[in-house]
């Protein structure tokens, strides 16, 4: 039975960091999923505290994953209605264009903002790359909080 748990959590394990990159899987979540699911194994268990610090690395990341697009916009000049565009292009780019869209959508968001703020093209366009970074910035956050959630279940077994 034991076994099986192992398998299952590491495909939860693997499907976190698929979900990194797409936007209809939660990356973290399902890693920590994985993670938590070894707590059914007899032999492979973390301690109570793990899980929960794991937890809240999980919830902190998930949010900040909507949070930073909208903060790269704000860095890179962008006012308010730009961190919003990007807020509302990238929920809207999940449901409109799955794999594209979470790449375009806060970036076109921004722009759009941007440009109803009264801002010129140039200075629209630059918080739109904002958004872009904040965006690979987020990418590159999730993908390092799966993998290290691959070290410590990889740590575990062997």
């Amino acid at each position: 039975m034991d076994l099986i748990i192992l398998i299952a959590a590491a495909i939860l394990l693997i499907g976190g960091v698929v979900g990194s990159f797409l936007p209809v899987l939660p990356g973290p979540p399902l890693a920590f999923l994985g993670l938590l699911i070894m707590q059914l194994t007899d032999e492979y268990k973390f301690s109570g505290n793990f899980i929960w610090t794991w937890l809240a690395i999980t919830a902190v990341v998930t949010v900040l994953d909507y949070v930073i697009p909208a903060y790269g916009t704000k860095r890179f000049g962008g006012s308010k209605y730009g961190a919003w565009g990007s807020m509302i292009g990238l929920v809207a780019g999940i449901f409109l264009l799955p794999i594209i869209g979470i790449i375009v959508g806060p970036m076109l968001g921004a722009f759009v903002g941007e440009l109803i703020a009264g801002k010129t093209s140039s200075q629209s366009l630059r918080a739109a790359w904002g958004s872009f970074l904040g965006f690979l910035a987020g990418t590159f956050l999730k993908l390092t909080v799966c993998f290290i959630m691959i070290y410590y279940y990889l740590d575990q077994i062997f």
